[in-house]
């Protein structure tokens, strides 16, 4: 049955296939060090499920050392000695294609096999339906991409460790950062957060809660940098207890709209780096928190549009 492990290995590919093209890249002074790098997430992320978990905890460590030392690429180019491709067709609005098949397959393969059976077979662990419809959708965005543009056999690998290269090790903080939070919540960092809001605020009405919860989610996220490893924390702490427990919250719209709060957090953070900080550098911006500037107004106002939603669906006739 094709659940999460068989993810990892297909998320594997693309490191697995940066590290392997920097290795090649006999033109760069750290290429080791980088393929070292794009190896070991790769490992991690791939057959990683299956190893000890002491042997997992020094891959993390070496990850962390490669990346202390400085990945440092060099210009990329389609192979080593290789002109940069040149895509001879002109595809125009064409192009838009594999990227609308991405979500279009993601949504049909997910309202079409729910339960994960095909042909009356169960394939799909029903709980991940929608990310296997997800990896389904990527490679078939990338065939017709493939298709469309007709560039060199490498030109997918060579384009895809540029991308690798210029968010840098900050690709890895998603992972990492939502480890941590898993990590916190098992540790009981949820009930020190809601003793020490609750000490604070009184939260003696649902929307009172509500709001508790919600810029909590956005100021966890701010700190942690990534609203997945403020979600386990923030939920434990406040949202299941009080806001759904105490209060008769709807578990989902809490913890939907707890998440989408935390979104608002990323939006005004330093640290999501590879959503804030690597795009500035990328388009070469003066200002490295110019990104924010721009984001943190509306982020204000999605967040207070959300926690309105969230009292009047998760408890209607409460509030007040």
């Amino acid at each position: 049955m094709i659940g999460l492990d068989a993810l990892g290995l297909a998320a594997a590919v693309l490191p697995a296939a940066v590290a392997i093209h920097h290795a090649c890249d006999r033109q760069s002074a750290t290429r080791w060090r980088n393929a070292g790098f794009w190896g070991v997430f790769a490992i991690l992320i791939g057959p990683g499920a299956w190893l000890p978990d002491v042997v997992a905890g020094l891959l993390v460590m070496v990850l962390v050392g490669l990346a202390t030392l400085g990945l440092k690429p060099s210009a990329v180019v389609a192979g080593p000695g290789e002109a940069p491709p040149r895509f001879r067709p002109r595809v125009g609005n064409r192009l838009l294609v594999p990227a609308l098949a991405l979500p279009a397959v993601t949504f049909a393969g997910t309202l079409l096999f729910p339960d994960g059976r095909i042909a009356g077979a169960g394939v799909i662990d029903p709980k991940q339906v929608s990310l296997v419809a997800l990896a389904v959708g990527a490679v078939v965005a990338l065939a017709l991409a493939l298709w469309l543009t007709r560039p060199p056999p490498i030109a997918p690998v060579a384009e895809g460790r540029r991308l690798a290269d210029a968010i840098g090790w900050a690709i890895v903080l998603p992972q990492m950062l939502a480890a941590l939070g898993g990590v916190f919540a098992i540790a009981g960092v949820g009930r020190v957060v809601a003793d020490g809001v609750t000490g604070i605020v009184a939260l003696d009405t649902p929307l009172a809660a509500t709001i508790a919860y919600c810029v909590g989610m956005a100021l966890f996220t701010m700190v942690m940098g990534n609203a997945f490893a403020a979600f386990p924390i923030m939920t434990a702490g406040i949202g299941l207890p009080i806001v759904i427990r105490h209060f008769g919250g709807d578990p989902a719209a809490v913890a939907a709209l707890g998440m989408l709060s935390g979104f608002c957090g990323t939006l005004m953070t330093p640290m999501a780096a590879n959503f804030n900080i690597v795009p500035a550098a990328i388009l070469e911006l003066r200002d490295r928190f110019g990104v924010i500037r721009v984001q943190w107004p509306t982020a204000l106002v999605l967040l207070a549009f959300n926690i309105a939603v969230l009292a009047l669906c998760a408890f209607p006739e409460r509030i007040g």
